[in-house]
């Protein structure tokens, strides 16, 4: 596309040409798009310039509307409103976006909202509104909750939402979806542009963005909008750190500590290196291992993840950014498009488990259009290099996930109209239309849209009794929250990411050092020492919802786990996976081992092994392992589909298997398989295996197998705080998780009672079997293995694949330290 000449153009080129920069051919369509007023979609790797393809189309658009006073005209009220996933992310995208406003001369102001802006910016904010207000989507709910929140909107030009392939798939992004419908009724005329990293569904997650947009001009969602495709292949170089000695039986978590003095030389040879790992505890154990293994490190190392006080990860953030970092150790809070420089080189500790995830980190490094990227994979255990091959491959072929998206949240929904009814209130029958509009609730009916009115107005057929629940009066067909208590809980708790309570940690000398789950404390005796923002710290007394704590030099501490750590395998990922372990069986009969993977080569002892006792799977095929050892008897799988799929299908088979004869199992469950063991002999073999795993009565199976009442009350616990059924307390004074599953479980009995319709309870069902059990997930498996031939060994010992099954299921009854030394004295009885 050729871009008009347009004397915002001129101006913006003119100063690329001083930088002795060019803009991509994807940037100039972007900004021809802008100055088109059409919306639509940038897609382009990470570091390739996606940000200026949207901000400099909104400066030269205004420019192009004031030719003659661009730099002196001033208090332009809102042009483009900047949506970010990341508070990381905002500081640095508002000081790149102030940068070149200055270097125009022009005389924008550039606004940051988020939970960290004080009171004071916001008042500021709130007398005059900036020209560029980067804000998250739970802050854009707040605005959406003040009184004559529409003023501030009515001269919004365009509305960037960044990252959205991180927002797409989550309640995150359903607020986002909710917000444009609300804007686009209020505004129709501003351009919408999302910005996005590759992922596997790309038109869909356009058309869930622009929906409401589309909805606005009479046109069909799916081909609303215009799709800008960066041309550029980014270079990415994979790396594995190999371990001197491949073990035969390896074991999950325990091998990335102990190849330290691997990344030592990486981190020496680079100016500066990210080191990603999966968990917020493991990351504090490698910056611990890091600092005694290379104590020069002091001073230019640094340690970033959720849990660490405000202040210093902005340090963090700002001393990688200027490059006087030499290496961070940090977790999924570094993920997301920060544009850090100097970063030369990534580390990623541990498999990301997805393909999409991986070139995100990936492109952390080189963040520069042209750059190479550099990335190095560090196993924790000698099986996972099969998953740094399968990534290589997925890399190269760009088998990337796709994220669905949300459907029919309803707790976000009653959420959103609580917001609306503490502002200026609003009408159902135009909000209904608005709503309607969004992918989200495109499907929502009538009878569903009057129980939720009924439900925020009298509390549904259930509560109908209890005041409290009588939330949105109805003043001459206005909906709107008048009682002042009410509206100030609910502006406390907008938002949908619910996690367990979390409580402060303080020096007792003053000092915040950042925060840990209640559940984590709560176990802890005074005098016990654990890790937090790497320091080593000795916990004194619970005093008013904080932690007291003093500095410790004891040489041994706790390292805090936190909930919600591993996530599953991703379907593309075990896709690639099963094909890499095709190709290990290959191996085994091939003399020349050109064109195989050095990851699958270097593995060759344990596939020689596995293949000796038992056998290596091919990409068609499903092994199942019978073991008898002094525990019991033993059934291995290995679908190679995750953890959760596992986790619904161990359960699944085992009911199934108990309808054949009285039985009961114990269950564990890895990525690549997992195992049911009893106290008798398991009746699975050639004449029943097809049956047993047969798709049919699938969902009725997991609902009689697994205990999806008690799921179901979990997700319920979390439905119930977004759609704010349920106040999780004050600020320093947050009630006690037990008291908020107490109280959930109570209202979950109440309407399973009274009220079986209730449309948070059919939410919780629904969440359970879509995320918890990923039931699609499941019988695509199960109509896979039909096709496939199931093979059944029966193995005199535990085989390499089935050690590291059989080393988790010991994990919750021993310590890390207990458990490393009977794991030591297993593989040695093994290999003799």
């Amino acid at each position: 596309m050729k871009l008009k000449a347009t004397k915002g153009y001129d101006v913006v080129h003119a100063w690329l040409k001083e930088k002795s920069l060019s803009p991509f051919q994807f940037q100039q369509e972007t900004w021809q798009h802008i100055i088109d007023k059409k919306s639509g979609l940038v897609n382009a790797p990470t570091g390739c310039g996606k940000t200026f393809s949207v901000f400099l189309g909104s400066v030269i658009d205004f420019i192009n509307e004031h030719p003659k006073n661009y730099k002196t005209k001033s208090k332009n009220n809102l042009q483009l409103l900047w949506v970010t996933p990341l508070r990381a992310l905002a500081t640095d995208i508002g000081r790149a976006m102030e940068e070149v406003i200055d270097e125009l001369g022009m005389n924008w102001k550039v606004g940051i909202r988020n939970g960290d802006t004080s009171i004071s910016d916001r008042q500021k904010q709130k007398r005059q509104v900036p020209e560029v207000l980067i804000i998250t989507p739970e802050s854009l709910h707040l605005l959406l909750a003040h009184k004559n929140y529409t003023d501030v909107f009515k001269s919004l030009k365009i509305v960037a939402v960044d990252e959205w392939h991180e927002l797409l798939g989550s309640k995150r992004g359903v607020q986002v979806e909710l917000a444009i419908s609300r804007l686009a009724g209020l505004n129709p005329k501003f351009c919408l542009w999302g910005i996005s990293a590759t992922i596997g569904n790309l038109q869909q997650a356009k058309e869930v963005l622009l929906s409401p947009i589309a909805n606005l001009y009479q046109q069909s969602p799916d081909k609303f909008g215009e799709t800008v495709t960066a041309q550029i292949d980014k270079n990415i170089q994979i790396e594995s750190v190999f371990p001197d000695e491949i073990e035969k039986f390896p074991w999950a978590g325990h091998l990335g500590i102990k190849l330290v003095d691997k990344v030592i030389p990486i981190i020496m040879n680079s100016r500066t290196t990210l080191i990603f790992i999966n968990t917020r505890g493991m990351s504090e154990m490698w910056y611990q291992a890091l600092l005694t293994a290379c104590p020069e490190l002091a001073g230019v190392i640094a340690l970033h993840h959720g849990s660490i006080e405000q202040d210093l990860r902005s340090w963090v953030e700002e001393n990688l950014h200027t490059g006087k970092l030499k290496t961070v150790v940090c977790t999924a809070s570094l993920d997301l498009g920060v544009d850090f420089r100097p970063v030369e080189t990534v580390i990623q500790v541990g498999s990301p488990k997805g393909v999409a995830r991986f070139l995100q980190r990936a492109g952390r490094s080189g963040h520069r259009p042209g750059e190479i990227s550099k990335i190095y994979f560090l196993p924790t255990h000698s099986l996972e290099l099969m998953e740094a091959a399968a990534l290589k491959e997925a890399t190269e072929i760009k088998l990337i996930e796709s994220r669905e998206p949300r459907l029919l949240c309803f707790d976000v929904l009653i959420q959103y109209l609580s917001t609306l009814a503490i502002s200026d209130g609003f009408y159902p029958k135009d909000i209904f239309e608005e709503i309607k509009t969004t992918y989200c609730y495109r499907d929502i009916n009538d009878e569903e849209w009057q129980k939720i009115l009924q439900f925020t107005t009298a509390g549904g057929v259930a509560l109908q009794q209890y005041d409290d629940y009588k939330k949105i009066e109805i003043i001459d067909g206005l909906y709107k929250i008048n009682n002042r208590r009410i509206a100030m809980r609910h502006r406390m708790h907008i938002g949908t990411i619910v996690s367990d309570p979390m409580m402060k940690v303080k020096f007792i000398s003053g000092g915040f050092v950042g925060v840990i789950e209640e559940w984590f404390i709560a176990r802890l005796q005074p005098g016990d020492i654990f890790t937090l923002a790497g320091r080593t710290l000795e916990f004194v007394m619970i005093k008013e919802m904080t932690a007291l704590v003093r500095k410790s030099n004891a040489k041994k501490s706790i390292i805090p786990s936190w909930q919600g750590g591993r996530m599953p395998l991703s379907a593309n990922l075990g896709f690639m996976l099963r094909k890499k372990f095709d190709e290990a069986g290959l191996l085994l009969h091939k003399k020349n081992k050109k064109g195989i993977d050095r990851e699958i080569t270097e593995l060759q002892p344990l596939f020689e092994l596995q293949e000796y006792l038992s056998h290596i799977p091919k990409q068609n095929e499903l092994l199942i392992e019978h073991i008898e050892t002094q525990d019991g008897f033993h059934l291995f799988v290995f679908p190679f589909e995750g953890r959760l799929v596992h986790e619904a299908m161990a359960a699944v088979l085992a009911y199934r298997i108990s309808r054949i004869t009285p039985i009961t199992f114990s269950l564990a469950m890895n990525d690549y398989g997992f195992e049911l063991l009893s106290d008798q002999p398991i009746p699975l073999d050639d004449t029943n295996s097809y049956g047993l795993f047969s798709p049919q009565n699938l969902f009725a199976d997991i609902q009689r197998s697994l205990n999806s009442v008690e799921m179901a009350k979990r997700k319920f616990r979390d439905i119930a705080v977004i759609g704010g059924l349920i106040f999780t307390g004050f600020p320093g004074e947050q009630k006690k998780a037990r008291h908020l599953q107490s109280s959930a479980s109570l209202l979950f009995n109440v309407f399973a009672e009274y009220e079986p319709g209730n449309l948070l309870l059919r939410q919780s069902y629904n969440e359970v079997m879509e995320q918890q059990m990923e039931e699609e997930r499941l019988r695509k498996m199960l109509e896979r293995i039909q096709k496939s031939k199931i093979i059944i060994t029966f193995p005199n010992r535990l085989t390499p694949f089935c050690f590291p099954i059989k080393v988790d299921s010991m994990r919750e009854n021993l310590t890390s330290e207990k458990l490393e030394d009977r794991v030591k004295r297993m593989q040695m009885q093994l290999e003799k």
